[in-house]
């Protein structure tokens, strides 16, 4: 195995939940768009991917065919990029409903979030034991690699208690969502204070993202800390202030060069694989 010490995994969240074509008329929302902008960031040198869907309608969904129809897109392409599939597309869904996608599409990962909490000020995102031990074993079963979102400091025990617990096996990927409304505000000492809570020296690997005018300060602080980032229009539509990426490819070319003046490289999707220990794919 090469070293892979000086290598960055770059997450590409393509979508997410709330920007519409009213926001930015360049978020990608069907499975074309989408599979379209998987495939353009992995020329530009991404990792992993990131996927949410949409309904016609533009609104999140956890609709099965549109996951299908947007991995299937992307596989016919021949893409070697990682794809990670949210469990996290709607509010009030069961369990059911957000594990299928990963259970019946067998993506390399999915999400994890790892507690619950109040929503944007308007509804409860839950996430209840029942549901985290369930997704645990069924991502064990089909052999998916949880990604855990962090929302807020009361997560990771929550993980370490799985973990503790034989829920949750093995080396994790934990992932620090900083800025969300109602989560932990995106600050880099925050960041420090996450990165201090999680299990030491059993192997984690970990990423972060600030979302909104954030992103930029939590990319440098986590590569210059020995973490992994995730960029994309999920988290932020600007490229700086007033001015809207054309592209997710603008941010992963931008992203790319931080890591590289910082004296790193973006990890291939293949590289990407061996740090988060995910089999190679045949």
């Amino acid at each position: 195995m090469s070293d892979l010490s000086n290598k960055v995994i770059l997450t590409v969240a393509h979508t997410g939940a709330w920007p519409k074509k009213t926001d930015t008329p360049y978020v990608p929302l069907t499975p074309q768009e989408i599979a379209e902008d998987v495939l353009a960031c992995e020329k530009a040198g991404a990792s992993v991917s990131h996927i949410h869907v949409r309904d016609d309608n533009s609104v999140p969904t956890m609709d099965f065919n549109k996951f299908k129809e947007t991995v299937d897109l992307i596989r016919a392409a021949n893409s070697n990029m990682v794809l990670n599939l949210t469990t996290s597309g709607g509010l009030g869904l069961t369990d059911e409903i957000r594990q299928k996608p990963f259970v019946e599409l067998r993506p390399e990962m999915a999400s994890y979030d790892c507690g619950t909490m109040n929503w944007q000020h308007s509804g409860i995102f839950e996430n209840s034991p029942r549901f985290l031990e369930s997704t645990a074993i069924a991502m064990r079963e089909c052999k998916v690699k949880p990604e855990i979102e962090i929302f807020d400091i009361s997560w990771i025990y929550n993980a370490t208690y799985l973990l503790k617990k034989g829920i949750l096996q093995g080396p994790q990927h934990f992932q620090f969502v900083l800025g969300a409304a109602n989560g932990i505000p995106a600050t880099v000492e925050n960041l420090c204070i996450l990165l201090r809570n999680i299990p030491q020296g059993q192997g984690h690997t970990w990423s972060a993202f600030g979302i909104g005018q954030m992103h930029l300060p939590i990319i440098a602080a986590s590569i210059a800390l020995g973490g992994h980032v995730r960029i994309g229009m999920e988290d932020n539509i600007f490229l700086s202030k007033g001015v809207l990426a054309k592209s997710n490819v603008e941010f992963v070319e931008r992203t790319k060069k931080i890591i590289e003046a910082l004296g790193k490289e973006v990890a291939t999707p293949d590289e990407a694989r061996q740090i988060l220990g995910i089999p190679a794919r045949n």
